[in-house]
């Protein structure tokens, strides 16, 4: 098997690429006393952890019986990638010296569901908001930006477009 490396785009086997490994629990807690006997009869609470973090309490979407005010797979997904996209963004900018002061994003994302209830995602846009220290850093944003789009390891896992629509500024630093 090939896959392209995300450095050079040069054919590399799974062999020469580092594996990193992930694991999370997951407990159901939505059993209302006959567990999933009817649809409309369980709830879709869960709860997500990692060994030695805040546990996090999910739903589903309320599309989808949900509890809205818990975490649904669809709101954690988006936030992973607009999360990775920060984060390779924050690095890549330290490199490249600019300095950035303060970065929000307002993810959002379009999925699909078909009659039979079969859904996907069909696309996200990131809308990263970025303040810089110097009016000269705002030029290499858009091109860090891209970069951090090349490298994000959940944007190359996706078979649908991640965009970013991104506004930068300067800050006066005090």
């Amino acid at each position: 098997m090939f896959l392209l490396s995300t450095v050079n785009r040069q054919p590399l086997t799974a062999n020469q690429m580092k594996e990193h490994h992930y694991h999370t629990t997951l407990q159901w807690m939505g059993n209302t006393g006959n567990g999933t006997a009817s649809y409309r009869g369980y709830e879709r609470a869960h709860i997500i952890s990692v060994q030695g973090k805040p546990e996090i309490a999910c739903s589903s979407d309320p599309t989808f019986r949900g509890d809205r005010s818990k975490y649904n797979p669809e709101e954690m997904f988006l936030a992973s990638l607009s999360s990775c996209h920060m984060l390779w963004f924050l690095h890549l900018s330290s490199e490249a010296g600019v300095i950035v002061q303060e970065y929000a994003d307002s993810a959002k994302a379009i999925m699909l569901e078909s009659e039979d209830g079969n859904g996907r995602f069909k696309e996200v846009i990131l809308h990263p908001h970025v303040k810089v220290r110097e009016e000269w850093m705002m030029e290499k944003v858009n091109e860090l930006h891209d970069k951090a789009h090349h490298f994000c390891f959940i944007a190359n896992s996706c078979n649908f477009p991640v965009r970013h629509e991104g506004v930068c500024e300067t800050i006066t630093v005090n």
